[in-house]
C-alpha cells in the first residue's frame, strides 16, 4: 500500500524526511532530519551535522516529506504507541 497523507499513520515513518515545526521545547523547534528510529514515546532524527537528537512524540508536531515529495503535518499525539501498534489503531478521517 502506498504511503497517502490519508494512511500515513499505519504507515512506517522510518526513513522519511522530517522538521520539527511546533514544540513545548523551544531548542528543538526547526529541528530537521531524517527519521532513524521510532520508539513509543519517542523519534530520533538524524540531523544533517550527524548528529542523533532524540524527540518526545507527545511535545511535537511533525512535518513529513513522503516519497513522492508531499508534506504532511503529523501531530506527534497521534505517533504515540508502538510502530506495529498503530497498524491496529483506529483512525479519524477528515
Amino acid at each position: 500500500m502506498k504511503r497517502t497523507p490519508r494512511n500515513i499513520l499505519q504507515h512506517e515513518i522510518i526513513g522519511l524526511q522530517a522538521r520539527v515545526v511546533e514544540s513545548r521545547n523551544p531548542y528543538q523547534l526547526g529541528l530537521e532530519g531524517k527519521v532513524l528510529d521510532d520508539t513509543m514515546k519517542t523519534v530520533v532524527l538524524l540531523t544533517e551535522r550527524g548528529e542523533r537528537k532524540r524527540v518526545l512524540k507527545s511535545d511535537v508536531k511533525l512535518l513529513l516529506r513522503l516519497p513522492d515529495g508531499t508534506l504532511v503535518l503529523v501531530d506527534g499525539k497521534e505517533l504515540v504507541g508502538r510502530p506495529e501498534d498503530r497498524l491496529k489503531k483506529r483512525v479519524r478521517t477528515w
